[in-house]
């Protein structure tokens, strides 16, 4: 998924509309109040309807009263800024799908929404853990920033730490135990170039597609190191994942994928949302 320092720009944004608004209201605005109050004492019939003092008070106190622009734009935007902020950095994200790397469970524009407390509460920007929660569990879809690039990755989070993930003929074995495939489709039917089955890791039965043009190539064993995971993509044989650029330390974690609220391919068509649902 494609990278925007998003975080940072929106916290520079709070403190700063932030900021303005507190300098105002300490100093600025304090200005402006004891200027009125001269403005009655040299106008002493300010308050005497229909008098000449009046008029000329009512227009030097309304100059003297509109704040400044950027402090009016400053004062209006910093709460809605800040919300977003909170929701943003310790509930949830929206991102938006970029590559078939997760086909068939989620397609090139499908926006999702990503939990971003349930494994953890971090600090915007620096990333720092402030509570712990949960840990990924095999199964589960995870954004995170991989080892190589600040850019944001989804994967299926395949092994935990210690685990020793294995896969030999398109099949996982994991600590031993083959993960079960049920096959869906060959594709096409008279001459198959790929396969879709559904596969289940702990319980969590999803669907993967694989390119049965593309065979030992991908064979591989690996042991899954402390406070790493080992994450790879439901098109499991088009995927960039950690069989290439490897295991996903604990402190690169972003969050877990919960739904798709939307599908949006190009932006010349039309939204849809006939793929709106959980993310299994």
């Amino acid at each position: 998924m494609e990278y925007l320092n998003f975080p940072l720009i929106l916290v520079l944004l709070v403190f700063g509309s932030g900021m303005i608004w507190l300098l105002d209201s300490l100093t600025m605005r304090r200005n402006r109040l004891a200027t009125i109050e001269q403005l009655q004492l040299d106008w002493p019939e300010w308050d005497k309807e229909g008098s000449a003092d009046q008029q000329r008070f009512l227009a030097a106190a309304q100059e003297q009263a509109s704040e400044p622009v950027l402090v009016e734009y400053s004062r209006s935007l910093f709460p809605v800024l800040a919300i977003v902020l909170i929701l943003r950095s310790f509930i949830v994200e929206p991102f938006q799908i970029p590559s078939g790397s997760m086909i068939p469970t989620l397609e090139v524009g499908d926006f999702i929404l990503v939990n971003k407390f349930t494994y953890g509460i971090r600090l915007p920007v620096i990333r720092t853990k402030v509570m712990e929660m949960n840990t990924p569990k095999r199964g589960e879809v995870m954004v995170f920033f991989p080892p190589h690039t600040k850019q944001y990755f989804i994967k299926r989070v395949i092994g935990l730490p210690g685990d020793l993930v294995e896969y030999k003929d398109k099949v996982l074995t994991i600590n031993g135990v083959e993960q079960p495939q049920t096959l869906l489709a060959d594709l096409p039917p008279n001459r198959p170039s790929e396969r879709l089955v559904t596969e289940t890791l702990n319980g969590v039965e999803h669907k993967v597609r694989q390119d049965l043009r593309r065979y030992l190539l991908d064979d591989f064993s690996v042991k899954v190191r402390p406070d790493h995971y080992f994450l790879m993509g439901d098109n499991r044989d088009n995927s960039s994942d950690s069989r290439v650029w490897g295991q996903v330390p604990e402190a690169n974690i972003v969050g877990k994928a919960f739904a798709i609220w939307m599908h949006w391919e190009e932006f010349l068509s039309l939204p849809s949302f006939s793929r709106v649902g959980k993310v299994q």
